[in-house]
């Protein structure tokens, strides 16, 4: 995925708007970067604004069969789950390596230079797991694969019933074992996940915190997307699920909490002070009826706030960023729950870090990941502006995305 060459951008963002920017890259990575200039012979020009690639720190890619399909009937996030789980049958290789691609080909045509897969399709093993970091390879996205642990069918120990079964390895150790025949490559990380407090007993969550760690890979949670996973936890554990995780020292820096829906503020506090961060994935939890995190006091105590798209519903990270704020602000009554800054760090350095790569910047030493969004038709709003960025734009402005100092979309 490493290429060279130069590119001359009318404006981009260096952490404030520069104009006439040149990014030069060596061997996927930026070499250099020089505003106030003019274009070099052989650069290729960058008509719009050009930002970091965007991060998609939480995606199950096989649900996105699912997309526009649960949209009649009624139901609530339970018995979507049953829906989802007869879309998570009957993949082979091959299959899900061809349905992966069009899914990354997607992100990639959204902006998104890097995606974390939440996976826990092991019916065939390591099988899927493979079709996954070899789409992402064919199709020139960043990947971590972030393979999930799934022992139980609830807090209280209680067997997996159905599809759930080909979820599991059976125990921790045999998730473990599977997980150190995963080889890393070019492009490709390979991170763990608890699947959640339903799914993973504490002495096996124990075992996924512990390969992680050994191995400085990136570790991710669901954590707290449903009441009934917190009143469950609390009647068998006699504690929250964040509390859980810090009995059980799950908590970190290191570790990343998909959705935080239902914590109070002593959880909030919690994940705070032990710089947990957060994944929101705003139009996926519309979709499933979720209600609305406090974000905005997550940021507040000490959590990075990035963003996901989940069961890919939708997959467009500015929408999802935008999405942190506006649902807050009806939840809530109030405006202004984060700055255009904070919104725009969540859908690009935030995400990078969280899915344990380096970038979401462009400076020197980065991997050469950028994109470049039209600007508005109306002239005066020609000039790069956070504020309009995160709030006016969209995933289908992108027009040009570089990721590892190669052009994978032009248009």
């Amino acid at each position: 995925m490493n290429g060279s060459g130069s590119w001359h951008a009318d404006q981009a963002w260096l952490g404030h708007r520069a104009e006439n920017v040149v990014i030069e890259v060596e061997h996927g990575r930026i070499e250099r970067v020089t505003e106030g200039v003019k274009a070099p012979a052989g650069a290729t020009l960058l008509r719009g604004w050009t930002i970091p690639g965007l991060a998609n720190v939480h995606s199950h890619a096989f649900q996105h069969v699912l997309r526009g399909a649960t949209e009649s009937g009624g139901g609530d996030f339970w018995e979507w789950r049953q829906q989802m789980y007869r879309a998570a049958e009957g993949w082979t290789h091959a299959s899900y390596l061809e349905h992966c691609r069009r899914v990354f080909r997607e992100m990639l045509h959204a902006g998104i230079t890097a995606v974390g897969e939440f996976h826990y399709l092991h019916a065939l093993g390591n099988q899927l797991g493979e079709a996954v970091m070899q789409a992402a390879t064919d199709e020139g996205i960043r990947l971590t694969l972030i393979d999930a642990c799934y022992l139980q069918g609830g807090v209280d120990g209680r067997a997996l019933e159905g599809a759930q079964r080909s979820f599991s390895d059976g125990d921790a150790g045999r998730w473990a074992a599977r997980m150190d025949a995963l080889s890393e490559r070019e492009g490709v990380r390979v991170g763990a996940a608890i699947h959640s407090v339903r799914a993973v007993d504490p002495p096996s969550m124990r075992v996924v915190a512990a390969w992680a760690r050994k191995r400085k890979a990136p570790l991710h949670i669901h954590l707290a997307e449903q009441p009934a996973e917190v009143d469950e936890c609390i009647a068998v554990e006699g504690c929250t699920p964040a509390q859980l995780l810090e009995r059980e020292r799950i908590l970190g820096p290191d570790l990343t909490a998909v959705h935080a829906i239902h914590v109070d503020d002593a959880d909030t506090a919690l994940l705070g002070r032990h710089k947990v961060a957060v994944v929101g994935c705003a139009t996926s939890e519309r979709d499933l009826g979720d209600r609305v995190g406090p974000l905005g006091r997550l940021a507040g105590a000490g959590s990075r706030i990035c963003v996901g798209s989940d069961s890919n519903a939708v997959i467009d990270m500015i929408e999802e960023a935008r999405g942190l704020e506006l649902d807050q602000r009806r939840a809530t009554g109030r405006r202004i729950h984060h700055q255009p800054i904070d919104l725009f760090r969540a859908a690009t350095i935030n995400g990078i870090r969280a899915l344990g790569w380096e970038g979401g910047e462009l400076t020197v030493g980065m991997p050469a990941d950028f994109i470049t969004i039209d600007p508005p038709r109306d002239s005066a709003k020609k000039d790069l502006d956070l504020g309009y960025l995160m709030f006016c734009r969209s995933a289908a402005d992108v027009s040009n995305v570089v990721a590892g100092g190669k052009t994978v979309v032009a248009r």
